[in-house]
């Protein structure tokens, strides 16, 4: 649940934390005993437990299909990213990945620690996948071919133009969206509207440009060989070498790249919010929703901060999951974490004309939209608030200690 030290730095998340340990336990209670299954459950809990928690809300047929979809493409993901695979190899891995789904002897070691075991073990997803049912199973291969051909023609291509990272985080993530909607729309819980493709592409994209900003470090330290998707066409301006912005007397340029970059990210949200308000099933859009939240958060965090190129950057998580309820909750939520952003742009940025100009578009949409005056902030909880979550939490370790001595 998290240690004393971090829980009396933030008294306002014990509640929440305590409500998502109970819906943890919950949901894994919920796990099929069934053993192909019961490894993809297990599997996508190691993987992602966030995303584990709000795909397990969802209807079983559905939460299956979803699980499975999720583990394929992390898996394909796995390959990708592991640049220790020879190019010779890796390459027809990614293109045929869609034929080894349907095979039940397939693996293929590569990866590490959970990756690693999802990957040697992964006759367990192909088994659960064979037991969709067939409109899940065509919505699944199609993306997951699109995937692999569109990676494996980034392992020979570099990233160069905005163009390029626009096309790489469609075949990355927007393909993601896409087949996400594919599957809720095989369902039958939600309905196509007209633009569904191109929301459900940038859906993906916001998604994937963040993780891609957020990741600096690790990516660049990637061993055997670093693998960056930052373009050439934004970072060229301010170093000749992406890992420039690693050395300390670049931090200044290395800011205001960073802030480029989140910039061309905020260019995705007006879609997001509008493929969240087409949603119509609760647990399908709350396992939409907490995602994009999460990523207009970890933006906020990100945004003119130094420590993207020294460390990491993490959003706390646990009231967002808590809170996030309606689209009204999206509306605050993006709308609180616009105004943090906003707080933080330095006027001498060489994009801060185009990011405060982004950033009224967001909270206008946002103003207009939702119901903005009846909920709690997701960026600052009142003083009240605090002092009563701390009060509670003294009482709890005072009680603590007394049974103690008592033993």
């Amino acid at each position: 649940m998290g240690s004393l030290s971090t829980i009396l730095r933030h008294p306002d998340e014990l509640y929440p934390l305590l409500k998502l340990k109970i819906a943890i336990n919950k949901a894994q209670k919920k796990i099929p005993l069934e053993p192909n299954l019961a490894f993809c459950y297990s599997m996508l809990h190691k993987v992602s437990k966030s995303f584990s928690l709000v795909i397990q809300q969802l209807g079983t047929e559905l939460r299956n299909a979803v699980c499975v979809f999720y583990l394929i493409l992390r898996a394909l993901d796995t390959v990708e990213d592991d640049t220790s695979v020879a190019m010779e190899i890796k390459l027809p891995i990614l293109i045929a990945f869609h034929r080894h789904i349907y095979d039940g002897d397939w693996h293929f070691s590569c990866g590490t620690k959970e990756y690693k075991v999802l990957m040697e073990q992964f006759h367990h997803v192909s088994a659960a996948f064979l037991e969709l049912e067939k409109g899940y199973q065509e919505a699944i291969e199609d993306i997951t071919k699109r995937m692999g051909a569109g990676m494996a023609k980034f392992i020979c291509k570099e990233v160069e133009t905005i163009d390029d990272y626009d096309e790489y985080c469609h075949y990355a993530a927007g393909l993601v969206g896409l087949g996400l909607s594919k599957i809720f729309i095989t369902s039958e819980l939600e309905m196509l509207t007209p633009d569904w493709k191109h929301i459900s592409n940038s859906t993906g994209l916001f998604l994937q440009k963040t993780n891609i900003i957020k990741d600096y470090l690790e990516d660049i330290n990637e061993i055997p060989k670093s693998r960056m998707f930052w373009p050439r066409e934004i970072w060229g301006k301010y170093v000749d070498k992406l890992e420039d912005f690693k050395k300390e007397e670049n931090s200044t340029k290395a800011v205001q790249c960073l802030n480029e970059m989140v910039t061309n990210a905020l260019i995705h949200v007006e879609d997001c919010l509008k493929s969240l308000a087409s949603l119509r099933d609760p647990a399908i859009f709350q396992s939409c929703a907490i995602p994009q939240i999460v990523a207009i958060g970890t933006l906020a965090l990100c945004y003119n901060n130094v420590q993207v190129f020294g460390g990491v950057v993490r959003l706390r998580r646990a009231k967002i999951i808590d809170r996030t309820k309606t689209m009204d909750d999206v509306y605050g939520v993006f709308y609180d974490f616009s105004c943090m952003l906003q707080s933080k742009v330095d006027k001498n940025d060489p994009n801060a004309m185009k990011t405060l100009n982004r950033l009224e578009t967001i909270k206008k949409v946002c103003r207009e939209n939702g119901v903005l005056h009846k909920r709690k902030t997701y960026v600052k909880d009142d003083a009240q608030s605090k002092i009563v979550m701390f009060v509670l939490l003294l009482a709890i370790v005072v009680m603590y200690l007394k049974a103690n001595q008592c033993k």
